[in-house]
């Protein structure tokens, strides 16, 4: 069965539990839909599961039914970075429902998850991102729209829900930063540089002015119709250039990637790069110094006569 019929057919409690959780997960801690989407999905497994164990409410789930759910799943052949997250997903609810008075204990604190292989992220060169960036050509609103897509998404790093969302008003042009609503509605400023800022003017004085529309709103970057870019659109248009310049596969991720990892190589200090990124932590940055010093070993095997 799907996740709403399963959801159906739960205990009212049960049920009830999984609509307040999804109701403080998006009105308390605005998170996305698809992100309340993934969580309610996972509470609704578990609390399915927890039912065939004999648990008729929320306030009997403990460690035993938690790790039987989980390996559960694991029999069914899920990855382990989908364990992880649903193991997340979990000690999120039981939190939650602890603090809300559903659960005697948080018993979720002590739920283990597998720790998931952290592939090092695909990244770019130097000369390949530039090569990217410069890419779009000409003076029509696509390609200069294009042409800042590309250009802000390497010098930023932002993600690229976060790109689409920008507003026409959250770019400062006298300091040269974008004020950014990453994730958890939390806000931040990221500076960027000349060239940039020279995409920027052209989209601005040429580009957005062709495309807009009464529907465009604020939105700093415009789909065809004068809507506001969607981030189908956008990865869609750094594979095709990324193709046509013959560089690796890559998408608006990975030129985060590899901005986090060039401002590293220049230099700059892991906190400063998890600041510039939105992470809330610092491990989730530390894989970028994995990234360099990956490229220092190849660099050293590569030249080094000892090697």
């Amino acid at each position: 069965m799907g996740t709403e019929a399963v959801h159906a057919a739960l205990p009212d409690a049960m049920r009830d539990a999984v609509d307040a959780f999804a109701r403080h997960l998006g009105s308390e801690r605005g998170r996305s839909a698809h992100t309340v989407r993934a969580y309610v999905g996972d509470v609704v497994s578990l609390l399915d599961h927890a039912c065939r164990m004999g648990c008729a409410g929320p306030g009997d789930l403990d460690l035993t039914v938690l790790r039987s759910w989980l390996a559960r799943l694991r029999t069914t052949g899920a990855a382990r970075t989908s364990l992880a997250r649903r193991a997340a997903a979990a000690r999120t609810f039981t939190a939650w429902a602890h603090r809300d008075g559903l659960l005697a204990t948080d018993v979720g604190a002590r739920l283990a998850s597998p720790q998931p292989r952290r592939e090092l992220p695909t990244v770019l060169r130097g000369d390949q991102a530039e090569t990217l960036v410069t890419a779009p050509r000409g003076d029509d609103p696509v390609p200069l729209r294009d042409r800042l897509v590309l250009e802000l998404l390497y010098a930023t790093g932002i993600r690229v829900s976060e790109l689409c969302g920008l507003d026409v008003d959250d770019v400062d042009r006298v300091r040269r930063v974008v004020r950014v609503l990453g994730k958890g509605a939390k806000e931040r400023s990221v500076p960027y540089g000349q060239p940039a800022e020279q995409a920027l003017d052209a989209w601005l004085r040429y580009g957005r002015p062709a495309l807009a529309t009464p529907d465009s709103g604020p939105a700093l970057l415009l789909g065809a119709k004068g809507r506001r870019l969607q981030p189908t659109t956008t990865r869609t248009v750094v594979a095709r250039y990324a193709a046509v310049a013959g560089l690796p596969h890559i998408s608006p991720h990975g030129l985060r990637h590899s901005a986090a990892t060039h401002l590293l190589e220049g230099g700059a200090d892991l906190r400063s790069v998890q600041e510039l990124l939105g992470h809330a932590s610092l491990s989730s940055t530390q894989i970028y110094t994995h990234v360099s010093i990956e490229r220092l070993r190849n660099a050293f095997r590569q030249a080094h006569p000892r090697a």
